[in-house]
């Protein structure tokens, strides 16, 4: 992940890794996200919800259930160019009818 390596979390669920310092936190398994005004940004045929943090970015999976929420720190920028390492995790999980405009 961005020549990170992974490092070691505080949860106990195999649904979350981390990768670097500061770290990538990617969470698998979360409920979906209804819609929202947030920017919607669609990275390899995946739509994200960006939602600026004070550090970073958090990114979620928009129309599909369960959601993957990916915090990127701005370390990172452009942070959404971290997104497509998650398109085979993404993809196993069917698009809904929420789709990014």
């Amino acid at each position: 992940m961005a020549g990170q390596s992974v490092r070691p979390t505080s949860s106990s669920s195999d649904a979350v890794r981390a990768w670097g310092n500061p770290p990538i936190i990617a969470r698998c398994g979360l409920p979906a996200i209804g819609p929202t005004t947030d920017q919607c940004i669609s990275v390899s045929g995946i739509d994200w919800v960006a939602h600026p943090l004070t550090d970073g970015v958090r990114f979620t999976t928009y129309g599909r259930s369960p959601a993957i929420e990916i915090l990127v720190p701005s370390t990172y920028k452009p942070e959404p160019l971290l997104l497509p390492a998650f398109d085979a995790a993404a993809s196993v999980i069917p698009q809904g009818e929420r789709h990014c405009l």
